[in-house]
Parts: structure tokens; C-alpha cells; sequence
């Protein structure tokens, strides 16, 4: 196998298209703030589900969590929103009704597409310190706000969603 060289303008066109692809996705999610994901409505029984649990439902071929936070878990989202890169969620894709520190409707309750915003990879939640990105360590917060030290660019997605009754949650459909 021959190795690869690489010299400096190659280093330097490599590093300039990474960072074009990063300015190009926040710029494309900032521009489409309001193109929720909704369609294919699916109810889910939360009655079962304790603090601390992550549900992960299949939704339009995504996967979507369903996570119950702890009160202390919602308190302690305050606690870090200097680090990261879109604390007031200005800049995301998510329901109106979200657009607040815990992006939820309920504060207990935080839905999101499960999917990096840096190249779509499956982040893991670590409990209490949220979730990150095996692949690029990308790292979000328990509402899924991103920490401005990774590489993905943008919040997790919110989809379209509500509650029919106290522990039905409809995904995909606005109430």
C-alpha cells in the first residue's frame, strides 16, 4: 500500500471543507428553525417509565428518546449554560412550546430525535452528565443543548409532539 502524503495545502483545504460543512449545517438549521419533524403520529405510554429512564422509540425510521428527568436533573440544567453553544435554543430545531432551558413541554419529560448533529451519529447517555457521541465526542446536556467544545454544530432536534393525558405522549403531532 502506498502511504498518503500530505502536505500543508492539503492539511489546510482538509481542515477549511470540515469547517465549511460545520458553518453550512448551523447555517441550515438556523434557517429551517421551524421545520419540525412531525408526521406519522405515534402514542406512547409513559406511565411506566421512571427517572432516570431512557425510552427509545423508532419514529420515521429515526430514533426518537424519551427521557423522565429527575427534578434535581432539571435544576442542575442551569448550571452550565456558559459552555455551551445554544442555551437559549435560538438557533434550533424544535417546537415553539420548547424553546425554553428545559426544551420540553414538560419539564420531566424531554423528547428529541437521538441523532448528532455533527454527522448523525447515535449519542449515548451517560446519566446525569448527558449524552455524547462515541464517534467525534460531541457532548449534549440532559435537554439536549450542545457543549460549544465538539464538533456538532447545533441542539438535538425536537420533533413535533404533546400529551393527550398525563402519561400519553403523541409523537409527530402538535396539540
Amino acid at each position: 500500500m502506498t502511504p498518503v502524503r500530505v502536505n500543508r495545502r492539503g492539511l489546510l483545504l482538509g481542515a477549511s471543507a470540515g469547517t465549511t460543512v460545520a458553518g453550512l449545517t448551523y447555517w441550515w438549521q438556523a434557517k429551517h428553525a421551524n421545520d419540525v419533524p412531525q408526521g406519522s403520529p405515534l402514542a406512547v405510554d409513559l406511565q411506566d417509565l421512571p427517572a432516570g429512564k431512557l425510552l427509545t422509540l423508532n419514529w420515521q425510521d429515526k430514533p426518537v428518546w424519551v427521557l423522565r428527568r429527575s427534578s434535581d436533573e432539571v435544576a442542575a440544567l442551569a448550571a452550565h449554560e456558559a459552555l455551551l453553544l445554544d442555551a437559549d435554543s435560538q438557533h434550533s430545531v424544535q417546537p415553539q412550546a420548547c424553546r425554553n432551558r428545559h426544551r420540553s413541554l414538560k419539564p420531566d419529560i424531554f423528547v428529541a430525535v437521538g441523532l448528532c448533529t455533527h454527522l448523525g451519529c447515535t449519542p449515548q447517555l451517560r446519566g446525569a452528565d448527558g449524552f455524547t457521541c462515541p464517534c467525534h465526542a460531541s457532548h449534549y446536556d440532559l435537554a439536549g443543548r450542545v457543549f460549544k467544545a465538539g464538533p456538532a454544530p447545533a441542539n438535538l432536534v425536537i420533533p413535533a409532539h404533546h400529551f393527550a393525558s398525563e402519561n400519553r405522549l403523541v409523537l409527530g403531532a402538535s396539540a
